[in-house]
């Protein structure tokens, strides 16, 4: 397949560099335990936010919460610097719509990695399609936050190197930033095409435990696209989902609620087919090796 050009608008991708450059001065500064251990932290709140908030509830709504602390919950998700939530979920409910296909904004099998992965950054235009977050836009306070969508970054920033020093900026908010936005960037890039197929979709999505623990859960990419309205993406107990689990905390404390659920039906189809791979796998082996197939089958009974 012929891949797709594109028209980048290269001088949008200073910021965005100068970000990646920023921990490098570190050099100058040092590299406190403090400000590496505020690395991580970080890291995993953004990405907590940016899932279990850009992506679970303006994207797909699949809990409720009060008015007050939707607002909070966004002031937090724009800490990674992502744009507005507004932008992000009008942008990602597009990519539902047109997964893998010549109109999604991200696709590995239309565009390549490099594009899916980042370069869709640069050639989108930033400006939020009102028409696909309707049932957001009607909240003034979250109009104004997606238009001065930095304030929340830097109110972080000040507070960060106010407590922390040059180091924990360098290194606790600048590295984990950049950490933050290429472990978002794999979902688009790497989870179209590493990993395993439980559902046939449409598009080219797949599961993949690494990304689902990088992402603290986004990486059931295949069963998200297979069923997306559910606050659990990990739909079964051994499917890890770090932001599932925080969203149960919440949901304990009252602060947000209704958590919606896979269906039955979905789960019963995902062990239904998970059942038919494993046999048509055995099938596979005792035409291919007959001798391995019957000693596992004999270590199974």
């Amino acid at each position: 397949m012929q891949k797709r050009s594109h028209r980048y608008q290269w001088p949008t991708a200073i910021p965005w560099i100068l970000v990646h450059l920023m921990p490098l001065l570190a050099i100058f500064t040092g590299v406190t335990w403090q400000s590496v251990v505020l690395c991580l932290g970080l890291f995993w709140f953004r990405m907590f936010f940016v899932t279990g908030v850009h992506h679970r509830y303006f994207s797909h709504r699949t809990y409720e919460t009060s008015r007050w602390f939707q607002f909070v919950l966004a002031f937090c998700a724009q800490m990674s610097i992502q744009r507005g939530v507004l932008w992000w979920a009008a942008h990602h409910r597009a990519h539902h719509l047109y997964s893998d296909t010549e109109r999604d904004l991200h696709s590995p099998t239309q565009d390549g990695f490099f594009h899916s992965h980042l370069g869709w950054v640069f050639s989108d235009s930033g400006e939020t399609d009102w028409k696909r977050i309707k049932d957001f836009s009607k909240y003034p306070e979250l109009v104004w936050l997606d238009k001065y969508h930095l304030v929340p970054c830097i109110v972080l920033g000040v507070a960060v190197v106010l407590t922390f020093g040059w180091s924990g900026l360098l290194i606790g908010y600048f590295l984990s930033q950049v950490l933050t936005w290429h472990a978002t960037y794999t979902i688009n890039s790497l989870c179209h095409v590493w990993g395993k197929r439980r559902f046939e979709t449409k598009d080219t999505s797949r599961n993949n435990l690494w990304l689902a623990l990088l992402t603290l859960g986004e990486g059931w990419h295949n069963n998200h696209h297979h069923y997306m309205n559910s606050a659990r993406q990990g739909f079964y107990w051994w499917e890890i989902d770090i932001t599932y689990y925080g969203l149960r905390a919440l949901s304990a404390m009252g602060l947000i609620w209704d958590l919606k659920q896979p269906p039955k039906r979905v789960l019963d189809q995902g062990r239904r087919l998970d059942a038919e791979k494993k046999a048509k796998q055995r099938r596979d082996e005792a035409v291919a090796q007959p001798g391995l197939a019957a000693a596992r089958a004999s270590l199974e009974a």
